[in-house]
């Protein structure tokens, strides 16, 4: 009797060690998913307004975005990779920064876009919005760092097959 129930012990452990790392490793899982689709489902929403199909999250965009976003860590200046890929940049002051907060900014430059003119209106940005609605871009990767000093939050997104082709309209 005194051998099973210490089986019957040992099982209960190792059954509720496991289930605590399960836990662990779907919290890091929902925490990620969270992160992409706070990025993803305001950029979808932009596209569904024109009839475009969806945005898919891609592991490889999302490593290089996470990459490049680490290197600005150090500075938080808001320059391009200059990568292979389309890229939209942010920079908040502050740490409270969310990801749909970033593509809600570029979304927002829709207002200065004209499509028939094909053009942003004077003296206004829209390349992130057009970016972000070019149809034949069908994969998205991002990400988002806290700069060391207190310099504020950093975020980029970058779109393979890249947009904003001169000349040619997003749609």
């Amino acid at each position: 009797m005194h051998i099973t129930l210490y089986y019957c012990f040992t099982i209960t452990i190792f059954l509720l060690l496991n289930i605590s790392r399960i836990a662990d490793a779907a919290t890091r899982q929902t925490k990620y998913l969270s992160q992409a689709n706070q990025f993803m489902d305001p950029q979808n929403a932009a596209r569904s307004a024109n009839r475009i199909p969806p945005l898919a999250w891609d592991a490889k965009l999302a490593k290089y975005a996470q990459w490049y976003a680490s290197q600005r860590r150090f500075d938080c200046a808001l320059r391009h990779s200059n990568g292979p890929y389309g890229e939209n940049i942010f920079w908040g002051s502050g740490i409270e920064w969310t990801p749909a907060q970033a593509v809600t900014a570029w979304v927002s430059e829709r207002k200065s876009y004209n499509y028939w003119a094909n053009s942003c209106a004077t003296r206004q940005q829209c390349g992130h919005y057009t970016q972000i609605v070019w149809r034949s871009t069908s994969k998205v990767g991002c990400a988002r760092v806290n700069c060391f000093g207190g310099r504020g939050v950093f975020m980029v997104c970058n779109y393979d097959p890249p947009g904003n082709y001169i000349g040619e309209r997003p749609y």
